[in-house]
């Protein structure tokens, strides 16, 4: 009888314990259990090894998904009014739709017996800079949920949504459990950003995938193949974003809600730039409030330094050179009075060169 080394011992003692630690489905768990019984007998053989680094890290990945675990949902408008008026300028309507969403997820979940209905989901349509992915970050906020991103500018490939056979060597799961995995409940909001830049060569596939994540009769057993073991994901709020829809299918956009994200004027970009950007670009530059201001005519200089831009990405870009540009001052020991003035006369030394 040969006697088995004390370090291996201990190997399969962690992974028992791993197991028995957490909140499994009842199959699951057996499953589990019986793949650490394998891994004891085989001991006394070679493949011990091999075997073991297989069996430790898929029961790493299956007790580290939140199968039970979840936050609890904040719906309260007047909270959520003031986070989206905290964050966004404007977007009246846009508003306006997030607090029906969240009245009607309120009303559902008051419900005794409550039903995964199959309900559309939020897609925000937009150029670059209208302010798309700040603004589900916010709704996330607003429900005190976590939020987490999943980019598909480029994807060309399903599998990274769905993962790998774990038979494989160097298989993953998918860029969801992934997902679920980082923020540790199963009741997040995920930003499925961009969803019409995926390659031409993965598209069908990938759309597939995103019909069944995104179909409510279909994603109370999303399978992932690293996983192996169907993941409810009904609970999940998607928000998608995309530039356009025409490169996303039929029956994708039939599961979505698009929303317009409307292109800002130079009235709205000036109050943006004041009261929201303007305060966040001194904080990240180390200045205070009262170091800088600038004057009210200068301001169409400022949101419009190279043309037309329907988003706001260039007037934050502006706004950063300037306060990067009164920091070096600041430093050089330029600084004189009580504050920066940017006046009509000096604007220019302070706008970024490009």
């Amino acid at each position: 009888m040969t006697t088995k080394p004390a370090h291996l011992l201990k190997e399969i003692a962690s992974l028992e314990k791993k197991v028995t630690s957490v909140t499994l489905p009842p199959d699951l768990k057996d499953k589990l259990s019986l793949m650490v019984e394998r891994l004891s007998r085989m001991i006394r053989y070679g493949e011990y090894s091999s075997e073991y680094e297989k069996a430790s890290r898929y029961i790493d990945w299956i007790t580290s998904l939140p199968w039970q675990k979840k936050s609890k949902d904040i719906l309260d408008l007047e909270n959520a009014q003031k986070v989206l008026d905290k964050s966004h300028y404007g977007l009246k309507e846009i508003k306006e739709r997030i607090l029906e969403y969240m009245s009607v997820l309120r009303l559902k979940s008051q419900q005794e017996e409550f039903k995964v209905t199959k309900a559309p989901i939020l897609c925000f349509v937009g150029l670059v800079g209208t302010g798309k992915t700040t603004i589900a970050q916010s709704i996330a906020e607003a429900m005190g949920r976590s939020f987490v991103r999943i980019p598909f500018g480029g994807m060309g490939n399903p599998l990274d949504l769905r993962g790998q056979s774990r038979l494989l060597s160097d298989a993953e799961p998918g860029l969801v459990m992934k997902s679920l995995r980082r923020v540790g409940v199963k009741n997040p909001v995920i930003l499925l950003d961009e969803i019409d830049r995926v390659t031409t060569q993965g598209q069908a596939g990938i759309m597939g995938v995103l019909v069944e994540l995104l179909d409510p009769e279909q994603n109370q057993a999303f399978q992932d193949h690293f996983i192996d073991y169907p993941f409810d994901l009904s609970e999940v709020l998607f928000i998608a974003t995309c530039n356009n829809t025409t490169n996303i299918s039929v029956a994708v956009m039939d599961r979505l809600e698009p929303i317009q994200m409307p292109s800002y004027t130079d009235e709205e970009k000036i109050i943006i730039g004041r009261d929201y950007v303007l305060p966040t670009a001194l904080e990240e530059a180390g200045l205070s409030k009262e170091m800088v201001e600038i004057k009210a005519d200068v301001w169409a200089s400022i949101v419009r330094p190279l043309g037309y831009d329907a988003g706001i990405r260039t007037l934050e870009r502006t706004i950063n050179g300037i306060c990067r540009k009164i920091a070096k001052m600041v430093v050089q020991g330029k600084k004189t009075g009580a504050k920066f003035q940017i006046t009509s006369e000096n604007v220019k030394e302070f706008l970024p060169t490009w």
